[in-house]
């Protein structure tokens, strides 16, 4: 057995419940949470930023977001997995860097990625940074096309920082040079982050639909939706300060007007609605900067919750 994680250390063993497994070359599952706490970091101090310790923080909420997965959940019509008995949910845990081995971290966050996939299991990934998504949608290249979803206040078209390609500021950038992502829309842009005059030009020369949080606002999310293909397979990625500082305080950048709770569900529950979700992660959680109820990481395990329910009344673990 290839070892690619290692289990979750302190506090609740898993995110919500979900059954531990960590033999992800043999797993055989509908849905996989895989926590991946490090990035590609710009210098050797962000190694081990605040980040890091995010998947952890969120499997913690687990019963704040989660009372018991038999119980009614009015935000899915149901408990957490709707009553079914045939649906496996697993944690697989966490992927960590072998320090004497530099990136090589990436190359088995792909390849626990692809597995997971190969076993038919929608893959939820818990962050660390924005570098994550990088190697995770790249372990999604036979679910192609894909149009990736991402909600965030910053653009994320870098080519590189300090010579690093793949880290947080560059996962949009790396994602639309993959032949397996055939659009990308971005919700909740505001604000100054480390995109430049050019990179905003990369953006548009490319393709990609760009959402501001202001338009949104203007239009709303069903208005957001109406611009997403329908039918397709999409991956979700959700960085921390996409989401209004109301109820995700947590992160490095906190810009006031940002996509809000409702927002981001009628999001979840309109993709799976139009097409298949294949895979989603939350990142740029920085669980030391939370409010006293732990809201930051309450708000990531309830997207992940109407993920899981909405995808199971949609039918899409039917066997």
């Amino acid at each position: 057995m290839t070892t690619y994680t290692v289990a979750p250390r302190t506090g609740h063993p898993t995110l919500l419940y979900s059954e531990l497994d960590l033999d992800i070359d043999n797993l055989k599952a509908d849905i996989a949470v895989l926590g991946m706490p490090y990035g590609a970091p710009y210098a050797a101090s962000d190694f081990s930023n605040d980040q890091t310790n995010a998947p952890s923080a969120i499997r913690q909420a687990t019963d704040r977001v989660v009372r018991r997965p038999e119980h009614y959940d009015f935000d899915i019509d149901g408990p957490l997995l709707q009553g079914r008995k045939d649906i496996r949910f697993v944690d697989c845990g966490d992927i960590i860097p072998d320090l004497s081995k530099p990136g090589e971290h990436y190359a088995r966050a792909e390849a626990a990625v692809r597995r997971i996939a190969a076993g038919g299991a929608m893959p939820i990934v818990l962050g660390g940074d924005h570098g994550i998504t990088t190697p995770v949608l790249r372990g999604l290249d036979q679910k192609g096309p894909i149009t990736l979803v991402h909600i965030d206040a910053h653009l994320d078209w870098r080519d590189e920082v300090n010579g690093v390609r793949e880290g947080l500021s560059s996962p949009i950038r790396r994602a639309s040079e993959m032949a397996h992502v055939d659009r990308i829309i971005q919700i909740g842009l505001r604000a100054q982050g480390s995109g430049r005059p050019q990179d905003l030009a990369a953006a548009r020369e490319y393709g990609a639909e760009l959402v501001t949080a202001y338009e949104l606002h203007d239009i709303g999310m069903d208005a957001v939706l109406d611009r997403i293909p329908d039918g397709g397979n999409y991956y979700l990625t959700i960085d921390a300060d996409g989401l209004d500082p109301s109820t995700m305080p947590a992160v490095a950048g906190p810009a006031p007007g940002g996509v809000t709770f409702v927002q981001a569900r009628k999001l979840i529950h309109g993709l799976v609605r139009k097409g298949r979700v294949v895979g989603m992660d939350i990142v740029e959680i920085q669980p030391e900067k939370d409010d006293a109820n732990l809201i930051s990481c309450v708000t990531a395990g309830r997207l992940i919750l109407n993920l899981i329910g909405a995808s199971i009344r949609a039918g899409h673990f039917d066997k």
